[in-house]
């Protein structure tokens, strides 16, 4: 059991409530969909010394973006079971502290990627902070139930960061990989968003289960599930990928598409959760199967 130690007012030192808000576990599928982008565009392992700033540099950044999304909606958030525990929205620190905290680190990434990378890679990184942290949380989020269908495209751009920072250009895989992501990126969120839409709709958050109710959201589910299905395989088809990718492909989609089939066939939060996690999961695995195809490739017959 860990201890966490307060301060004489009883709360636990700034740094250790800030460190959430940077959202490590968001940040780590970030950066893993960011070096599965440096490898792929590379033929051989990437150089430690390009694969570590890049990789500091995009998470530095990628942390700076979620602190700035706890700053803006720490009033919903405490609103939200989910995320009242945010020391943003339970008042246990300033926004001055998390809104230069976030600069520091955003800036420190971003010099990071200017100076031992390249340009372009920094310039990328710096439209999906302002897509995500801007965007997103102050335009699209608050205002559209098709929020995260918009938004997704900063969520999406990791592998194009990765592939940039090694390649100094935006390639086809690279693009492909985005478009993987992005579709994925709605079947993922409206799975938690079905379970947690009591505190949505508590948060007044136009989110797809509070607008448009429990069996259009699940049937939109399903249907990006099978469009990611379709996508997922782009990388056979363009000779991006062999055997090995592709049967991870296909049980991966098989798992995914039947969770969604359950879910709008017979609606629980129980299923919803559990489809919530999985996406991660095949998402994780699928990226994995990538890698190791390039590096292990197995030509299809």
């Amino acid at each position: 059991m860990s201890v966490v130690t307060v301060d004489a007012t009883g709360r636990a030192p700034a740094w250790r409530a800030l460190w959430p808000l940077a959202k490590p576990k968001v940040v780590l599928l970030i950066v893993f969909c960011a070096v599965i982008g440096m490898c792929l565009a590379s033929p051989s392992l990437p150089p430690l010394s390009l694969l570590l700033p890049a990789t500091a540099g995009i998470a530095l950044v990628a942390g700076a973006a979620a602190m700035v999304n706890c700053l803006v909606e720490r009033t919903a958030d405490a609103l939200m079971r989910r995320t009242a525990h945010r020391a943003t929205a339970r008042g246990e620190v300033g926004a001055a502290l998390t809104l230069s905290v976030a600069l520091v680190a955003g800036s420190a990434g971003m010099a990071l990627l200017f100076v031992f990378v390249n340009a372009l890679t920094a310039w990328l990184t710096l439209a999906t902070f302002v897509g995500y942290a801007l965007v997103y949380t102050l335009l699209l989020k608050p205002n559209t139930p098709q929020n995260i269908v918009i938004g997704g495209a900063s969520g999406a751009m990791p592998p194009i960061l990765g592939w940039a920072a090694v390649s100094g250009e935006v390639g086809a895989p690279a693009l492909v990989l985005f478009l993987i992501i992005y579709t994925w990126t709605p079947p993922h969120f409206w799975a938690l968003a079905l379970y947690r839409r009591a505190d949505y709709a508590r948060a007044g958050l136009p989110m797809l289960p509070v607008t448009h109710g429990e069996r259009f959201t699940t049937l939109s589910v399903l249907l990006y599930s099978w469009l990611l299905a379709g996508v997922s395989l782009l990388p056979v088809a363009l000779a991006h990928a062999g055997a090995v990718y592709l049967a991870a492909a296909l049980l991966l989609n098989a798992r995914f598409l039947w969770l969604a089939a359950r879910l709008h066939r017979q609606y629980a939060d129980p299923l919803a959760r559990r489809t919530f996690v999985w996406s991660i999961w095949y998402l994780t695995w699928l990226f994995a199967a990538l890698l190791v195809d390039h590096y292990l490739p197995l030509p299809l017959a």
